[in-house]
């Protein structure tokens, strides 16, 4: 696929930025991974301070001198330039570095840093494999992933997952600290580590996209900003001929298909649109047509996962027709998914589906089996299904959703269907 698609199909949902913040999200975790790389994970905080000295200088001239013709450029040799400033004042890490590098480097070489694009990539993509350790707890790999590879900082991250950002700051520390304790080494991954951490890696930014689409957090950029992340590592493994699995293609295609209709969510005033009322025109083509070209490669071989059958049931979600063929291949999958690998959450789901095929009573009865009694998504299943056959029901299970929600949007949208309802009722 050519190269634009990953900086401008990801980069769609943007907002105008000034050009330093800008330049930090996407150049920080750059640099910082090829430091790393350099360093070894024992060093991480040495790679970060120098990275971050190198934005503080950017502010520094820049706001005396103006931006330079080549931001990117200044910055890399700004950050060359400190890391050998660093390494001539530490000597004793230097030449345990070029004793490390002996083996590539001619005696008397100075160090080189490498900040080509093809060492960019090859940094990162060490630093995924490193980072997605299967040693780190799943929450503990999604924060170091949003920190080390994707530039956020610890107060973003507590935003969107509307926590502290002592917990954040605890849950990256402690996955620095594994990756020291068992000595970690950040390299490029056999064929055999690759097989082997595959399954974690794709499940890290699953997860890191997941807290952007469905997190409950109010600032609607950041939550963007967590999806494009996650697509740029997808994409880096797509792009990478000993990662370029079927799973990888299937992940890309889904979280293409979902980001496409990310702008139709949400109306002027913040409240969700469901997707019966999302206004098409809303939704961004040139994903829907990268996410079936990723579809088409994940379908080259006969692996199927619960991302092949994700990303398939999201692809039907690009069709707003409420057609029968639609909704009976949705519930085809949504069965096929949960034979696969069950989750009460999938299982949810897939009774709204059952509904539009069988009918509503018969999605009651599956859905009422789960007692998801904690969910909020169960009790507003509930509701949508009892409406029109038990109002009273469903004005119940509209109000126990209430109670559960933690977003603005949610919170808005279950009051409206309430009050309709009452209204209804009253009549």
């Amino acid at each position: 696929m050519p190269s634009y698609f990953c900086k401008k199909a990801f980069l769609f949902v943007m907002e105008e930025k000034e050009l330093l913040p800008h330049l930090f999200r996407t150049e920080y975790q750059k640099i910082v991974s090829v430091l790393c790389y350099l360093f070894g994970i024992e060093h991480i905080e040495v790679a970060e301070d120098i990275v971050s000295d190198t934005f503080l200088s950017a502010t520094e001239s820049w706001s005396v001198r103006g931006a330079p013709d080549n931001p990117t450029a200044w910055l890399y040799t700004v950050a060359k330039n400190k890391t050998k400033n660093w390494l001539k004042r530490n000597s004793f890490f230097q030449q345990k570095l070029l004793a490390d590098l002996h083996h590539s480097m001619p005696q008397g070489e100075e160090i080189e840093i490498d900040l080509s694009a093809q060492n960019i990539t090859d940094s990162q993509l060490a630093m995924i494999f490193t980072v997605c350790h299967p040693s780190i707890p799943s929450e503990s790999q999604v924060a170091l992933a949003l920190n080390l590879l994707c530039g956020f900082g610890v107060q973003e991250i507590a935003d969107a997952y509307l926590t502290n950002k002592e917990v954040i700051y605890k849950r990256i520390s402690r996955a620095k600290d594994k990756l020291k304790e068992t000595n970690i080494k950040i390299q490029q991954p056999t064929l055999a580590e690759i097989n082997d951490r595959m399954e974690t890696v794709l499940k890290t930014l699953y997860l890191l996209f997941s807290e952007g689409y469905y997190s409950a957090s109010s600032n609607t950029v950041l939550r963007k900003e967590f999806c494009i992340e996650a697509m740029r590592l997808n994409y880096l493994l797509a792009e990478h001929p000993h990662t370029n699995k079927p799973a990888v293609n299937a992940l890309l295609a889904l979280m293409c298909f979902h980001t496409s209709r990310f702008d139709a969510r949400l109306n002027d005033t913040g409240e969700m649109v469901l997707y019966q009322d999302q206004d098409e025109t809303l939704w961004n083509r040139e994903l829907i047509e990268r996410g079936e070209y990723y579809l088409n490669e994940a379908a080259a071989t006969s692996t199927l996962t619960k991302y092949h059958l994700e990303a398939a049931i999201a692809y039907w979600h690009t069709h707003k027709e409420d057609s029968g063929e639609k909704w009976d291949n949705i519930l085809d999958l949504y069965n096929h998914l949960l034979v696969l690998e069950y989750s009460p959450i999938a299982a949810l789901n897939r009774t709204f589906a059952l509904a539009k095929v069988k009918g509503k009573q018969q999605a009651i009865n599956e859905a009422e089996k789960l007692g998801l009694t904690g969910n909020y998504f169960y009790y507003s299943l509930l509701g949508n299904l009892y409406t029109d056959i038990d109002d009273e029901k469903a004005l119940q299970h509209y109000e126990a959703a209430l109670k559960l929600v933690n977003s603005t949007a949610d919170r808005i949208l279950m009051t409206k269907h309430i009050d309709q309802l009452k209204y209804k009722l009253s009549s």
